[in-house]
């Protein structure tokens, strides 16, 4: 089962590397991570989505609230939360593909944020589920370059993450 888990954590040399050695070190694998620092200096938010049954789950978070640097952990995935994933798309857009380019980023509720004469690259928020129909929408062979962000999310109504 995907997780997706959020962490606050201080914002010191090295905490990124023991959360992530501490999956590396059990043998769980991290789809997707994303960190940066929060309103707060003194403090990062950590979101990794990983895959596992709810005891693997809550394993990992025993052993992540353990750490000296985690300050908090929650699976957002136990309740209401609301996630959203940014990706780039750059599509070769030549002649008449560059309507149906323009077209399918406009159904998607994508921008086109930069224009050659020979690509589109293609800004789209959403769910994960959201870009990967995109991605299946679009002639395989017309995809350039992808970059993906990976799942945000956070807590829905008063659910919070906060110290």
């Amino acid at each position: 089962m995907r997780h997706i888990i959020s962490i606050l954590l201080e914002n010191e040399p090295g905490a990124l590397s023991r959360v992530v050695g501490l999956f590396s070190a059990r043998g769980y694998n991290i789809e997707s991570l994303s960190v940066a620092t929060t309103e707060d200096d003194s403090l990062s938010r950590m979101t990794i989505e990983t895959m596992g049954s709810d005891e693997v789950i809550e394993q990992i978070t025993k052993h992540l609230n353990r750490l000296v640097d985690v300050v908090k952990v929650v699976d957002l995935t136990e309740g209401a939360y609301t996630e959203r994933e940014l990706m780039l798309v750059k599509i070769r857009a030549v002649g008449k593909e560059r309507e149906e380019v323009k077209r399918m980023a406009d159904i998607f509720r994508g921008r086109i944020i930069d224009v050659t004469d020979k690509s589109y690259t293609i800004e789209l928020t959403g769910d994960t589920a959201k870009n990967d129909a995109f991605i299946q929408a679009i002639e395989r062979g017309a995809i350039l370059e992808t970059v993906r962000t990976g799942p945000c999310g956070i807590g829905r109504g008063e659910r919070i993450l906060r110290v």
